[in-house]
């Protein structure tokens, strides 16, 4: 799961530009690729540094809470960062997280999105909300130490 295609850029994907389609591992290890789930709805990636770190578990507890909502709006939320698997697996259990965790490990896709940290090695926060043409809907880059306004994304998903 190198997703060598992808390109680095320095900063956000902006709206209206495609966004990259990329394959990466779930906790469960098993193939989470971007074009299939656009087949049955928006996505929205939330980008975060670490797992088992305050705000990033605030953001993805958030999620779960929220989960029927994004489904009821056609909306599928996975979270995105560069611990493992086998991290994000324990992770989930822990917290009790249904969303899909991908594990960008190689940080290529962070990368190719704009959202990656170079002074600690980690996912950048931040969310894109990706329209079923693969076009980028919405964006948001924050600080590491910022979650999520949860009207805020709904708002983007709409």
């Amino acid at each position: 799961m190198k997703n060598e295609h992808l390109t680095p850029r320095p900063n956000p994907i902006g709206v209206g530009e495609a966004a990259p389609d990329f394959t990466l591992l779930d906790q469960s290890k098993s193939e989470w690729k971007l074009s299939e789930a656009l087949k049955k709805g928006e996505v929205v990636l939330c980008f975060y540094p670490l797992d088992f770190s305050p705000v990033c578990s605030t953001e993805m507890q958030c999620v779960t809470d929220e989960m029927d909502r994004f489904a009821s709006g056609g909306a599928q939320v996975v979270g995105i960062s560069c611990d493992s698997f086998f991290v994000h697996e324990a992770w989930a259990k822990s917290l009790g997280l249904k969303q899909p965790l991908l594990a960008d490990m190689h940080r290529s896709v962070s990368k190719a999105y704009g959202f990656f940290f170079p002074d600690l090695n980690v996912s950048s926060r931040g969310t894109v909300v990706i329209g079923k043409d693969g076009k980028v809907k919405w964006v948001q880059a924050r600080e590491l130490k910022d979650a999520f306004k949860l009207e805020d994304l709904i708002g983007g998903i709409s």
